[in-house]
C-alpha cells in the first residue's frame, strides 16, 4: 500500500438572479444562479479544495486566482481537470472523493447520479468512488434564506 493523504475542502456562493446554476458539473434548472468570477460551481470548488488541500498544495484560489481573467466565466470542470492534473505532478491520484451540498432549493436528489457520473468523467474515476449528498439546513442561516448555497467535500489521495 502506498501513501495515503485526505484533505477537507468547503465553498460558499451567493444566489442571484439572471445567473445559471452549475453543480456538480451540471447546469440545473433554477430561477437563480450562483454569483462568482467562474460559473460558481460550490461543489466542484470544495472537491478543488479538497484535492488541492490532501496534496497539501494550498488552494483553488491560489492556482486559479478570482482576478484573472483566463478563469472569467470559465466552467469548473475544466478547473477540476487541471487540479487533478496538478497534484499527479506530485504523484498523486484520487482515491474517493466525499462531498455535501447545502441547498433549500432546488431539490438536488433528482440529479445526484449525473452530478456523480459528470465528476466520475471528468477526474477519470469509478462512478462508484465520487458520493454526493445534499442537506438543507432547515431554513436556518443564509443557506436558510436561500441567499447561498455551500458544499463540503473530503478527498483521499493515494501515491503509489
Amino acid at each position: 500500500m502506498g501513501k495515503i493523504r485526505v484533505g477537507l475542502g468547503y465553498d460558499v456562493h451567493q444566489l442571484v438572479g439572471r445567473r445559471e446554476l452549475w453543480l456538480g458539473g451540471i447546469k440545473i434548472e433554477h430561477e437563480q444562479g450562483l454569483y462568482g468570477h467562474s460559473d460558481a460551481d460550490v461543489l466542484i470548488h470544495a472537491i478543488c479544495d479538497a484535492i488541492l488541500g490532501a496534496a497539501n498544495m494550498r488552494d483553488i484560489g491560489y492556482h486559479f486566482p478570482d482576478n484573472s481573467s483566463d478563469f472569467k466565466g470559465i466552467d469548473s470542470k475544466i478547473l477540476l481537470k487541471k487540479t487533478v492534473e496538478i497534484v499527479a505532478q506530485k504523484g498523486y491520484h484520487i482515491g474517493n472523493i466525499d462531498a455535501t451540498v447545502c441547498a433549500e432549493s432546488p431539490k438536488l436528489n433528482p440529479h445526484i447520479p449525473m452530478m456523480q457520473q459528470t465528476l466520475a468523467d471528468v477526474m477519470g474515476l469509478d462512478v462508484d468512488d465520487v458520493s454526493i449528498k445534499a442537506t438543507t439546513t432547515e431554513k436556518l442561516g443564509f443557506t436558510g434564506r436561500q441567499e447561498g448555497i455551500s458544499a463540503y467535500a473530503v478527498a483521499l489521495i493515494e501515491k503509489d
